[in-house]
């Protein structure tokens, strides 16, 4: 099942921890935006492979940007 992973605060990403082609399992982190000084990472809810990436690091993000699918 496919999933999207949305940024869910505004900020810049810090850390693409993830790229194109890469398996992945629940909870494990992708992605880590820079909010106010404070780190927040972003995690995949379901196993899968990273389809595409929307955003790269030291990207400024809105809340609820599509950043990532996984299929």
């Amino acid at each position: 099942m496919a999933e999207q992973v949305m940024t869910q605060a505004p900020g810049n990403v810090w850390k693409v921890l993830v790229k194109e082609g890469d398996a992945v399992k629940a909870g494990d982190t992708l992605f880590i935006l820079e909010v106010m000084k404070t780190e927040v990472p972003h995690e995949a809810e379901g196993d899968g492979t990273i389809a595409k990436l929307h955003i790269a690091e030291e990207d400024a993000v809105d809340v609820g940007q599509l950043a990532v699918d996984i299929s």
